[in-house]
């Protein structure tokens, strides 16, 4: 079953002719893990910010999760993806003078939906679960700017998966790390991901990782503007 379904999709930046988007169709399976590639400057996070409702395209469908995207108000495309979507950030984007364990509540307390699946009376356990499967138990109570790169990622991760999104948009997370602890980190968000059915796009221009993946796509494969673009955008 589709959860995602793009077509016709066109988008550019205001005077400018670089990093455009004209994809015909993309498609994600429920919990299916994909794995878009493209070299630096390709557009990866400019399609990644549609497909997270942060940026409009100027024409063209977008469908998550029975929900068109294209029909919603700036508001409403905020609020279906704190309710729907799991955002990994290359910078992980953590708040430093908040402790890990109030990082990782944030999408709880953004998300009247994700509050519905994790009352507050089970936010603690739901965490410390999540936690405990990252390996992060012990620095709950840490603030996130004493965490090393790799304890950072895990709780941008453990942040993006609390309370069951459908989909999961990770934007590089793991380029600062060495292949051996970017496969483990990969393995255990690909278990969770399959215990949960959640859908997952890893975006990356490294290709070492992509044999993991159930499809590799390639950007410049689905986007017909590629050829044109000149420089274009991350």
């Amino acid at each position: 079953m589709e959860l995602l379904s793009l077509n016709q999709l066109k988008f550019s930046y205001p005077n400018s002719e670089r990093g455009r988007l004209d994809i015909e169709r993309f498609h994600v399976n429920t919990g299916e893990k994909i794995f878009l590639f493209g070299p630096s400057g390709s557009g990866k996070t400019t399609f990644l910010e549609i497909l997270a409702g942060v940026l409009s395209p100027a024409s063209g469908s977008l469908i998550i999760d029975g929900t068109e995207l294209t029909k919603l108000s700036h508001t409403q495309r905020d609020a279906f993806r704190a309710d729907k979507i799991g955002y990994i950030f290359q910078s992980f984007n953590l708040i430093p003078y908040l402790t890990v364990i109030e990082n990782i509540a944030l999408p709880l307390n953004l998300s009247h939906e994700r509050r519905k699946l994790v009352p507050k009376n089970q936010e603690l356990q739901k965490i410390q679960a999540i936690a405990l499967r990252l390996g992060i138990q012990d620095l709950l109570d840490h603030k996130t700017s004493e965490l090393s790169v790799g304890q950072q990622q895990r709780v941008a991760a453990a942040r993006s998966l609390i309370g069951h999104p459908k989909l999961i948009l990770a934007d590089e997370p793991t380029s600062a790390l060495d292949f051996d602890h970017r496969e483990k980190f990969l393995s255990l968000i690909f278990d969770i991901c399959k215990e949960q059915a959640i859908s997952l796009i890893f975006v990356s221009h490294d290709r070492s990782l992509q044999s993991l993946f159930d499809r590799v796509v390639a950007l410049a494969d689905i986007n017909k503007a590629a050829v044109k673009n000149n420089g274009g955008l991350a």
